[in-house]
């Protein structure tokens, strides 16, 4: 091309131009076509079935999104209503996301060691303080003043935690603040109307309903930002809750908490603007997101039948990495899980993040536990600038589709627990409980199964890590309430058994009576392997082979009443009976097959999808682990 040559314009610029654009009938065949190669014969439409999954809250995600597929409802600009876009026009461009770092200190602890470690903290890029205190357990509550000496607490918002001591607590602050000359303070109070049914205890005394209600009143004339009162979901969600079960708890809590405050004289406007929200982000990024954009669309609902103004409608949210899906076990893997429930979080529209340190299950996280949790969230805002775009995942056909479907299944959720008598009367009745209880039986089945794998736990566990050693942390539960469980908890147990048994000098151990070559073998060896140690159980390899008698004596040398046969199905239809025979005469007491065949001889089978922690728990009471 010569410099005489016209041009194209950049507006007859066509992306991908010369190429047909694809035909979902294409994909599906071309679907179609990887699953026969597998095995799996079907037709288009049935391989894009194939291809969906179905959440907790009976929501299909489908393999394959397009345009179609969005739904036709307005989502507003960033902003302005529904809030399903952002609470702010502006996003979290400006300054990003406070990065809110949750601190427990030691009730007997070193003070002015605490206070080092909050200076360090807001130094290095923490920008809001979460304190526990008193009765939630940490330092008490007179603790304060030391913890925040020399803390502009109107540059860095206070998050307060201190179950009920939460008046003290607030008065505390707010004392603070006014003798530092900080003026208008933002942050929450953490007062919790509800904190006696969702943590248990003793009921809630009018003096909290009433500090509450005074405190409210003083942040709406003299701090526009502060918060009083959280909705939290961190309860519903540690209980089992699916996602809309947790967003429509939090919704039916918000609104418990303005009938208090506009019942006290408060205005609409006033009381809304004084509600924080609390939920948990997860490892599934993407649910996550859709999860907060659905929230401030069905809060946004909420304001507008109650005549709030437009901007009071705006939800403020507070996501903090879930304690449910932390481990104890190969603690290292939660790094991987809180970075991306961060970014499901940030990308969400979060006003604030908490980042959980990896190992808080473990104990007190000590200082590179919580430099690296603090240094999760300055990556994700200073290298990544994930706060630079607004609402980045605004326009995917999977999330605006994903957002719909939750905010519908929380507003059935919410609108059924309002129709039962509110949030306080499905928790006093025990049947927000009882549902809860039902999702986490679903949930709990799919882990015990390993169809929810979990990474270091349920799937390649470390037989023989050392886990680091952490100081305790105070027990701060009380009876009632609701369960707080962990997904990992089943294994975990599991090993811990298994460990205990190892601690006095020999580990539970399972005989691998392979059949024939290694080719022939490995496969369902290392599945039976990784299946056992899951639960603490260590595995010793037999010689291979074709011998049944060759089997048994080294089996018999393994000094072990368990044995697992695994080979390849034509290995099972020619020895695998034989085998069996061989193992029960030389003392075997438990016999297992690798893979789903019926052999005679054999008490259970091992095979993807099979219920791992039945069969470890029967395994360990066959070693005679108690």
């Amino acid at each position: 091309m010569t410099a005489a040559e016209p041009t194209e314009s950049p507006e007859d610029l066509t992306l991908a131009g010369e190429f047909e654009a694809p035909t979902r009938e294409q994909w599906r065949e071309l679907v179609a076509g990887v699953l026969a190669k597998s095995g799996r014969e079907l037709s288009p439409e049935e391989a894009e079935a194939a291809l969906a999954t179905v959440t907790d809250d009976g929501i299909t995600i489908a393999g394959l999104y397009a345009a179609e597929d969005a739904p036709h409802v307005p989502v507003g600009v960033p902003g302005l209503p529904p809030f399903v876009r952002g609470a702010r026009p502006e996003g979290q461009v400006a300054e990003g996301w406070l990065v809110r770092q949750r601190h427990a200190f030691p009730a007997d602890g070193d003070l002015g060691e605490a206070h080092d470690v909050v200076m360090a903290e807001l130094e290095n890029g923490v920008s809001s303080l979460w304190l526990v205190l008193g009765d939630a357990g940490g330092p008490p509550v007179d603790a304060l003043p030391t913890l925040l000496e020399g803390v502009f607490v109107d540059l860095a918002p206070i998050a307060l935690d201190a179950g009920r001591d939460t008046p003290d607590a607030a008065a505390a602050l707010l004392r603070f603040a006014e003798q530092a000359g900080s003026g208008a303070i933002g942050g929450s109070l953490g007062y919790d109307p509800l904190l006696d049914r969702t943590q248990g205890g003793p009921a809630l005394d009018q003096p909290y309903t009433d500090a509450l209600l005074e405190h409210a009143r003083q942040a709406a004339g003299s701090h526009p930002e502060l918060r009083t009162v959280v909705a939290d979901a961190l309860p519903y969600h540690r209980a089992g809750g699916s996602d809309a079960q947790e967003l429509g708890a939090a919704l039916a809590a918000g609104v418990h908490a303005l009938r208090l405050l506009t019942d006290a004289g408060l205005s609409t406007d006033d009381a809304f603007r004084r509600i924080e929200f609390r939920f948990a982000a997860t490892a599934d990024q993407f649910a996550t997101l859709a999860k907060l954009r659905a929230a401030r669309r069905c809060w946004e609902r909420i304001g507008s039948v109650s005549g709030a103004s437009e901007s009071a409608r705006a939800m403020v949210q507070h996501a903090v990495t879930s304690p449910a899906m932390i481990t104890r076990r190969d603690p290292w893997v939660n790094m991987l899980r809180t970075t991306v429930a961060a970014v499901g979080a940030g990308l969400g529209g979060a006003a604030a993040v908490t980042v959980l340190p990896f190992d808080s299950e473990l104990g007190r996280p000590d200082e590179a536990a919580r430099r690296l949790a603090r240094n999760t969230q300055a990556l994700l805002l200073e290298e990544s600038h994930l706060a630079h775009v607004i609402d980045p995942a605004g326009g995917s056909w999977y999330v605006e589709s994903l957002t719909d479907a939750l905010a519908h299944a929380a507003w059935e959720e919410f609108t059924r627990t309002e129709r039962d008598g509110g949030i306080a009367a499905v928790l006093d009745d025990g049947s927000l409980a009882a549902r809860l209880d039902e999702t986490w039986q679903q949930r709990a089945t799919r882990i015990a199964r390993r169809k929810d794998p979990i990474t270091g736990v349920s799937e390649f566990p470390n037989l023989h890590e050392e886990l680091p050693q952490r100081a305790p942390l105070p027990i701060t539960e009380h009876d009632g309430g609701l369960p707080r469980r962990r997904y990992a908890q089943v294994f975990e147990e599991l090993r811990d058994r298994a460990d205990a048994a190892a601690s006095t000098g020999q580990r539970p151990t399972v005989f691998l009576a392979t059949i024939g070559a290694l080719a022939e073998y490995t496969a369902r060896a290392s599945f039976t392997t990784n299946l056992l140690n899951a639960g603490g159980v260590a595995t010793l390899d037999g010689p291979g082979g074709t011998d049944p008698q060759e089997i048994a004596d080294a089996f018999r040398e393994a000094g072990t009443p368990v044995a697992v046969i695994a080979s390849s199905d034509k290995r099972y239809d020619e020895h695998a009976a034989g085998v069996a025979a061989a193992l029960r005469e030389a003392g075997a007491t438990r016999i297992l097959l690798a893979g789903k065949k019926d052999v005679e001889g054999v008490d259970a089978t091992l095979y993807a999808g099979c219920d791992a922690a039945a069969v470890l728990r029967d395994t360990l009471e066959a070693l005679e682990v108690r």
